[in-house]
């Protein structure tokens, strides 16, 4: 029986989701380990990755249970039961056998957390402080300009191996919320740190710059820190 697991975590002191050869320090590194600890030795796959520091309340993987494993509540509790708080399982629910995280993904949907103003000690891992004043209105004009089809060379990190660099952004938007803002991204998917640099464009760059930087003109900007970032969701 196929799985899809719905997974919500903190990854402010992990390296990452991915799991890595030589670091077990990672989320899947960590659910890993659990589900061979109850016999479930299959491969899991990821919706995609999030670098360290980076959030989700909404990732999902798969994989193959053993014959003996046909209760999916009962697996859901035993997981949360063995995994660190930091990492919760939300769902686990049966799918077809030809369902796969990955490539069955049809939108990703990330949301980017900003307090505009200085961060206490208990909201520092979860939210980014930009303290100059930020204009709602002004914010959704330039984010604008991400939607629809763009090549998104200028807004990925050195390393990336994704065969192209197109990608179609359906939803770019910002409103507020209890005191935060919150910037909504949605996309047939993202490259890496793309969203995280759009985010640092955003508040570094000029509408007319960052319009250059959509077309032929790298201006070079930092990424947003990674503690402001959350896969908040994955369509199929």
């Amino acid at each position: 029986m196929r799985v899809a697991v719905t997974l919500a975590y903190n990854g402010t002191h992990y390296l990452g989701s991915q799991v890595q050869r030589d670091f077990t320090n990672t989320i899947f590194g960590v659910f890993e380990k659990a589900l061979k600890e109850l016999g479930i030795e299959q491969r899991v796959i990821a919706s995609g990755r999030t670098d360290k520091g980076v959030h989700a309340t909404g990732q999902v993987c798969h994989f193959d249970l053993p014959p003996y494993w046909t209760d999916t509540t009962k697996l859901k509790r035993v997981l949360n039961f063995m995994l660190p708080s930091s990492i919760r399982v939300r769902m686990v629910k049966e799918v077809n056998d030809d369902f796969h995280a990955r490539y069955s993904t049809k939108k990703r949907v990330y949301r980017y957390i900003i307090k505009n103003s200085a961060v206490t000690p208990f909201e520092a891992d979860f939210v980014t402080s930009i303290t100059k004043k930020i204009n709602i209105a002004s914010l959704n004009k330039k984010m604008q300009h991400f939607i629809g089809e763009h090549d998104f060379k200028h807004f990925k990190k050195n390393g990336s191996d994704e065969k192209t660099t197109v990608r179609f952004i359906y939803k770019a938007f910002a409103y507020k919320h209890k005191g935060y803002i919150i910037l909504n991204f949605e996309a047939n998917g993202f490259l890496r740190s793309q969203i995280r640099m759009m985010v640092g464009s955003l508040f570094k760059l000029t509408e007319e710059q960052l319009l250059q930087k959509l077309t032929h003109t790298n201006h070079k900007v930092d990424s947003a820190p990674p503690n402001g970032l959350y896969l908040a969701k994955i369509k199929y």
